[in-house]
């Protein structure tokens, strides 16, 4: 079984002062690929930080909802975090267990940090894992740009091995024209 996550696409993260590369075409690839995960009876799981700890991104405030434009169905999950990996004491790996998940995609924002961790720990718990190339994003950097640094991480995603299984990286286009089984 497979699942498709979702990571921090939340208003706190998109905000004038956090701009995000390519805001628009990430969250249009996002809604593609759950709607074809949907189609396919797959779980789709909106993973939402909690900040409650920090007095930052609490629960039912504005700025921890998900972004307006993202497609969220009934039938979708939403799973609470408090670091930047998704597993981390979160109810992530027990929801995956009860679907039977063996494949995760992973989306969201940000690339290298909440991405990148929940891409790192899902390895080591030995899923597959798909990073959709064109479906996460971030801010500028100090020292690079936001579309460096996603192009860096998909980079080493391509060259990692995984503990188990595969790791692979794909394009929505990608995924949505070849991931029929």
């Amino acid at each position: 079984m497979k699942a498709l996550l979702i990571v921090d696409m939340q208003k706190v993260s998109f905000t004038a002062e956090t701009p995000r590369f390519n805001r628009e075409g990430v969250v249009k690839n996002i809604n593609e690929i759950a709607e074809f995960f949907r189609k396919k009876k797959w779980p789709v799981v909106f993973i939402q930080h909690d900040g409650t700890g920090t007095n930052e991104c609490i629960p039912g405030h504005k700025d921890w909802e998900l972004l307006d434009d993202l497609n969220v169905e009934e039938v979708d999950e939403s799973i609470s975090k408090t670091a930047n990996d998704a597993f981390y004491r979160s109810d992530l790996e027990d929801y995956l267990k009860a679907w039977k998940v063996d494949h995760v995609y992973i989306t969201g924002c940000a690339t290298d940090f909440c991405v990148e961790s929940t891409l790192q720990s899902a390895l080591a718990k030995d899923y597959y894992v798909t990073a959709i190339s064109d479906a996460h994003t971030t801010a500028d950097r100090p020292t690079l740009t936001a579309k460096q640094v996603i192009d860096h991480y998909n980079w080493v995603w391509q060259g990692m091995l995984p503990t188990q299984g595969e790791l692979t990286v794909k394009t929505t286009q990608d995924i949505l024209a070849h991931d029929i089984r």
